[in-house]
């Protein structure tokens, strides 16, 4: 018999933090119910105030810190408490970095607590400055009275909050975007309403940071633009560094940010970018990393688990613009790599192309189907890596490795939790040599790992 004590909305009672959630919420235990508490760090003890009860867990406010964490620090952000971005920033990078770890050790004590004992994790890798780093920003535009605002939905609501600068985008930016809002409202152009009315719904700039090189990409619900003529020039005059400036149409009533249909409205279609030694061109809806400096310091932890000498032959699953399996190429026999999105494997062709890479090749299906296919004709790869959505692995595909058995398997994650779990299964055949956590969005709860998994001597055969 449970002794869990009912607790009730408006209940105020004194609570230890033990540990951080994986939304960057602090866990404490009272009376058997567990709470979660914004805003609240491990080693912590406050008064908390019961806000929402749900079937298995609790929420709380802070009333009072009775005894705060040494890691605690002031947000530098004014609208950190409102914007909902970032989770973190009152709590010190050396001190995000250690939480960051710690989530992912939470993560393995869920689905295979075994390991989490036994396995190497490692201190999570951090930036040197862990400011200004994305690369890339999409603010939703509304009229508030006779104002334009261009920024983000206050977390839980449809208010705006309009953001003049953001200590986690690279400055040019929100510079561009604050500069595009001005613009649109001194010529008047219809702002999207959230429902039926208006034109402009999202500013989205993307800057490379090795290049300099800026894209503008207004999204709209319809295709005429009142004074587009004077809206381009405009654009074009706020920086320098604006070389492609495109428009895409989003009809449609969805949080999505991007409609099918993109046109260029001056310059060119893509912009430039660096990562190491490879270059890429984007499209306005390319998927590329928010964070390229801290990207190459997680590619080169992928390169160091695949343990290349030359002589292997790897396989990219869920390959993209085929980033990864490029950046392997170099030290590699051969590569294929696999993605369901066609236009994501024309750009890896490509890419591969441009980079003299003719020995990596890019397939449109999914990884099972090709793998399953590969190993028919004879075809077993030495090294397989992944980096899934957020969803994680298809049960399907972890089915398809554990029968053609690839010596090694890199698993690269963006959720821990779902790596967890995918991990109860790969780990029927394979040892997890280590864990290496790599921040790629400080500030934030979010964290990266990259798990370098061997296979067991008694599977070999």
């Amino acid at each position: 018999m449970s002794d869990k004590v009912k607790i009730e909305i408006g209940q105020k009672f004194p609570l230890t933090i033990k540990r951080l959630g994986i939304n960057g919420e602090g866990v404490g235990f009272f009376k058997r119910n567990v709470i979660f508490v914004k805003g609240a760090l491990p080693g912590e003890v406050i008064t908390a105030k019961v806000s929402k009860i749900h079937p298995n867990y609790a929420e709380a406010e802070i009333v009072r810190i009775r005894e705060s964490s040494k890691h605690r620090v002031n947000p530098p952000c004014a609208v950190y408490e409102q914007c909902g971005g970032c989770q973190l920033q009152h709590l010190s990078y050396e001190g995000q970095l250690k939480e960051k770890r710690d989530i992912v050790i939470q993560s393995l004590e869920k689905f295979v607590p075994h390991i989490a004992e036994k396995v190497e994790i490692r201190p999570a890798i951090g930036m040197e400055n862990p400011w200004h780093y994305r690369n890339k920003s999409a603010f939703q535009v509304r009229k508030i009275g006779h104002e334009v605002k261009a920024g983000l939905f206050i977390e839980g609501t449809n208010k705006l909050l309009n953001l003049d600068d953001c200590l986690v985008q690279h400055p040019a930016t929100t510079k561009i975007t604050v500069g595009i809002r001005n613009l649109l409202e001194q010529l008047g152009i219809p702002i999207y309403d959230g429902k039926s009315k208006g034109i402009i719904r999202t500013i989205v700039v993307r800057t490379g940071i090795q290049t300099g090189e800026t894209q503008v990409c207004l999204v709209t619900t319809k295709k005429d633009i009142p004074r587009k003529k004077e809206l381009v020039q405009g654009i074009k005059e706020l920086d320098s560094s604006i070389v492609s400036i495109t428009q895409n149409i989003n009809p449609a009533k969805t949080s999505l940010i991007f409609g099918d249909e993109t046109i260029v409205l001056d310059g060119k279609e893509t912009i430039h970018e660096q990562l190491g030694g490879l270059s890429f061109d984007l499209s306005s809806r390319a998927f590329f990393q928010l964070n390229p400096e801290q990207t190459v310091v997680l590619y080169d932890e992928i390169k160091k688990a695949a343990q290349l000498s030359g002589n292997e032959t790897v396989v990219d699953a869920y390959c993209g613009v085929g980033t990864i399996g490029l950046w392997l190429a170099k030290d590699a026999k051969e590569v294929r790599g696999m993605d369901v999105v066609p236009e994501s494997v024309e750009d890896a062709r490509k890419n591969a192309r441009k980079h003299g890479f003719s020995h990596a090749k890019f397939f449109t299906g999914t990884a099972e189907e090709w793998l399953k296919k590969w190993a028919n004709e004879g075809f077993v790869p030495d090294v397989v890596t992944v980096d899934p959505p957020r969803t994680g692995l298809a049960p399907s595909f972890i089915n398809t490795v554990l029968n053609i058995k690839p010596k090694r398997f890199v698993y690269t994650s963006c959720n821990p939790s779902t790596f967890a779990r995918d991990l109860k299964e790969l780990i029927k055949m394979y040892k997890v040599e280590y864990i290496q956590p790599v921040d790629m969005f400080p500030q934030t709860a979010r964290v990266e790992v990259v798990a370098k998994l061997t296979l067991k001597h008694k599977c070999l055969t």
